[in-house]
């Protein structure tokens, strides 16, 4: 998709997204029950309808574009893709999910040639809104939960990162994916609070300068955070490996691998060049 108009894409997708995140608080509401994929992660039928709801909506807009997308991919169905390619993770966060808790996300990227260009990241529960409107333009919105189904594109502001204060860095950290690793990571830095959130919300919170830095030394998939990190980088930050080399997707050459969307352990950066250790 050359010359990408950000802010059309996310205006003609945003009643979808809306409209998903409402999905997953109807089911929430009604009580989830999970099932086990064979990879051992959790998928619930809430997973499945608000994928379907954004596919329906990429088709209409975007028809020829290839999408991943986490449930599709799970059930065998990954289409062959070139240059561009959208990444859909209609829930992420499914344990917090199921455990009733408010950090799942909805999550629509499109990458091109490895790298995020766009983004949408909804977080439902809390009615938090993120989207890439220009190539280095990233906002935010509120939006009542109770009016997701409502479907209406609300009102967005611009966000930027911040630099962290001399008192140290704001560190968010999994929720369900705590280690010692990470915390022997983090014991390098000066560090002044660490949160723990689940799902890709961690991304936006750092985009609006709420947060500095977000180190993941364990894995993920590609849909998980590509939407958060095309926000991220709008926003004016990064995520890098752990070698400082920039975090990219869809790498041809690794379909037939065993998990050809497995991202390594990264650092989403608010400001790379300014962290205090």
């Amino acid at each position: 998709m050359p010359n990408i108009d950000h802010a059309a894409l996310a205006h003609a997708l945003m009643p979808a997204v809306l409209k998903a995140g409402a999905c997953l608080l109807d089911h929430r509401a009604q009580g989830v029950t999970a099932e086990t994929k064979r990879d051992g992660s959790p998928v619930s039928r809430a997973d499945r309808e608000a994928e379907q709801i954004v596919l329906d909506a990429l088709a209409q807009v975007a028809p020829g574009v290839p999408v991943i997308a986490e449930e599709a991919v799970s059930a065998g169905r990954i289409p062959s893709f070139d240059a561009a390619a959208f990444l859909v993770d209609a829930l992420d966060g499914t344990r917090e999910y199921i455990k009733g808790g408010d950090d799942f996300t909805v999550n629509v990227a499109l990458v091109e040639h490895g790298f995020p260009v766009f983004g949408i990241l909804l977080a439902p529960a809390s009615g938090r809104l993120f989207a890439t409107l220009g190539p280095r333009r990233a906002a935010a919105a509120q939006v009542a939960p109770e009016s997701l189904a409502m479907s209406r594109t609300p009102q967005f502001h611009d966000i930027a990162t911040v630099a962290p204060g001399p008192e140290g860095m704001r560190v968010l950290s999994s929720r369900s994916h705590r280690s010692a690793e990470t915390d022997a990571f983090l014991s390098k830095f000066r560090v002044a609070r660490q949160d723990h959130l689940g799902s890709s919300l961690k991304f936006g919170i750092i985009a609006a300068g709420e947060a500095d830095f977000y180190p993941r030394l364990g894995p993920t998939s590609a849909w998980d955070i590509a939407a958060g990190h095309a926000i991220l980088a709008a926003a004016g930050g990064t995520v890098t490996r752990l070698d400082g080399t920039p975090l990219t997707y869809l790498d041809k050459s690794r379909i037939g691998a065993l998990d050809p969307f497995l991202n390594p352990s990264f650092i989403a950066w608010g400001r790379a060049g300014t962290i205090p250790r």
